[in-house]
């Protein structure tokens, strides 16, 4: 990854620079304070065990009490710094991630994305943890061997031998689980989409009995997910009772080291005792740093997705604004190749929508009408051509001023948490007139009326409490909310009875009588006949495109095109 890619994540943390640097000064003070144990066992051994004087023994201790006290007031301020650079983090990165999540997945079906608000919580815990302390500490590990080298340099040998040991097994660990981590990580994200992806499909799975054979395929994934971790767990054991053998030996070795020295005259019972204390403060950090090794690994790897993720979507800069939409659409050399795909699904398609026009889709499976939807709507980005509404392309309008005036009907039905009304507003400031309005014109307010709660009846998750019809009229007249100057309709008769058909083709009508410029996507006659041109595509290629009548007497058989608006 390049470095100029890190710029817009960084910033995040840039700003709380002056909290990181209140932190590390706050260590200062603490890693000062750790060498009152050391110091305090020196007095005690070289001064009041040889003058047996209490009060000086009385005086010392009081004196340690309060510095004590001192040392957990600063670490509790220290810590409370890095929750509020965490609690900061996140608040100045979740609109920014939530933006760019949504248009990642409007990009990228897969899982590429769905990591993204664990990533941004990995960091935030990384923050919050005991990590930061162990980075802000470890400066104060040579200060703390050059203390044990004035008390004498055995002792600063012995903890510097400690020391290589441990961070030698720290290299071998990170390099023993690195690849079967990687390789559960990926085992344990492609088995959680295979269960939700069962979750989801729930009525044909339970309905067809294909819940056995789905479970058997699942356990076979988990079983090996389960091995590979008890395999990592085995040799992460193994540094472990490793990395504890070796801090007892260590501090064995001090002791004995220190031991020798007084016998030899040349260090005090004191310095034996102390040393032994600070040589654990000095690898503290190093033992704190070990320890918190996967954590740091885990937030550097949400660090370059989350950036990688921010990267690929840039924040949408503020465009000016554009006189009100008329609804003119021109399609020009339009080549659309879906996110993953070999190659276009949509290829040179040429043609024209004058403002107010209703034209139909039409043509086999796999032709590409839904994806010329979502190139009309902006949720797709062509791979070359323009889509222009009045003149402008879609990428030149300001995203605010576009979004209310146009209106989609996917094919995939998606209603969101909520009520009917805020279903029905897009969640936005709610216009009580229009609301119903809208619903009025797909032909569903008497129906939402007989829900128990009316228009503030919850729709549940997907809308799963409303039956495929109901979902759809409702997700129509969230289309229509607003009487938006263009929409786009895919597929809004598949699941509707004979009386959403007809509620269809009287919101048709109603369309086309404020001068909505409506694509309509699909086979219906009845649907058809409502239009004012009709538009061919054909492997994904224009083959036709005229006036309704001509079409049909056409019976939709492919004829020179002609790329001029249909008058």
């Amino acid at each position: 990854m390049e470095l100029g890619q890190t710029r817009e994540i960084s910033s995040f943390l840039e700003r709380s620079r002056s909290v990181f640097v209140a932190a590390a000064g706050f260590s200062f003070f603490v890693n000062l304070l750790m060498l009152v144990p050391s110091l305090y066992m020196m007095q005690v051994y070289d001064r009041v065990l040889t003058s047996r004087n209490v009060d000086t023994l009385v005086m010392l201790s009081l004196l340690v009490v309060c510095l004590y006290g001192v040392l957990a007031l600063i670490e509790w301020v220290r810590a409370q710094l890095l929750a509020n650079a965490g609690a900061a983090l996140d608040q100045d990165l979740a609109p920014r991630l939530f933006e760019a999540y949504v248009r990642q997945r409007a990009r990228d079906k897969g899982a590429a994305a769905d990591s993204a608000f664990a990533d941004a919580a990995a960091l935030r815990q990384f923050l919050t943890g005991t990590a930061p302390f162990a980075l802000f500490d470890a400066p104060w590990t040579p200060v703390f061997l050059v203390v044990m080298w004035v008390m004498h340099p055995a002792l600063a040998g012995v903890a510097v031998v400690g020391a290589l040991l441990l961070l030698a097994l720290a290299w071998a660990s990170h390099r023993m689980g690195r690849k079967s981590q990687e390789q559960g990580n990926a085992l344990q994200a492609a088995n959680q989409l295979a269960a939700f992806g069962s979750g989801r499909n729930h009525e044909a799975v339970l309905a067809m009995g294909m819940l056995g054979p789905l479970r058997e395929r699942w356990l076979a994934r988990q079983r090996e997910l389960v091995d590979l971790q008890a395999d990592g767990a085995r040799r992460v054991g193994v540094i472990a009772s490793a990395s504890r053998l070796i801090r007892l030996l260590q501090q064995t070795a001090t002791l004995a080291v220190g031991a020798y020295l007084v016998v030899k005259g040349q260090a005090s019972p004191g310095i034996m005792i102390a040393s032994s204390v600070l040589t654990t403060r000095a690898l503290a950090p190093l033992d704190q740093g070990i320890a918190s090794w996967r954590q740091f690994v885990a937030a550097r790897s949400a660090w370059f997705r989350l950036d990688r993720l921010l990267h690929q979507n840039p924040p949408q800069r503020e465009r000016l604004r554009l006189p009100a939409l008329e609804g003119e659409v021109a399609i020009e050399q339009l080549t659309l190749v879906p996110p993953g795909a070999a190659g276009p699904v949509l290829a040179n398609v040429d043609f024209r929508i004058k403002a107010g026009m209703a034209v139909a889709v039409v043509g086999p499976s796999g032709s590409g009408k839904s994806c010329l939807a979502r190139a009309l709507t902006g949720v797709w980005v062509p791979a070359s051509g323009t889509v222009r509404l009045d003149g402008a392309a879609i990428s030149d309008w300001d995203a605010a001023q576009l979004g209310p005036a146009v209106g989609y009907l996917p094919q995939s039905i998606e209603l969101l948490e909520g009520t009917v009304a805020e279903n029905i507003a897009r969640f936005g400031e709610q216009d009580a007139d229009e609301v119903v309005a809208a619903a009025r014109a797909a032909g569903i307010h008497d129906l939402i009326l007989r829900l128990p709660q009316g228009y503030e009846s919850p729709v549940g998750q997907d809308g799963l409490r409303l039956s495929g019809g109901q979902r759809q009229r409702l997700a129509l007249a969230r289309a229509l909310y607003g009487r938006p100057k263009f929409i786009v309709l895919d597929e809004p008769n598949s699941n509707l009875d004979e009386e959403g058909e007809l509620a269809l083709k009287g919101a048709l009508a109603e369309m086309k009588g404020w001068g909505a410029t409506v694509v309509v996507i699909t086979h219906s006659r009845s649907l058809l006949a409502g239009t004012d041109g009709i538009v061919v595509l054909k492997e994904g290629r224009l083959a036709v495109y005229g006036p309704t009548a001509t079409v049909l007497k056409q019976a939709l058989g492919p004829r020179p095109v002609a790329r001029e608006a249909v008058a």
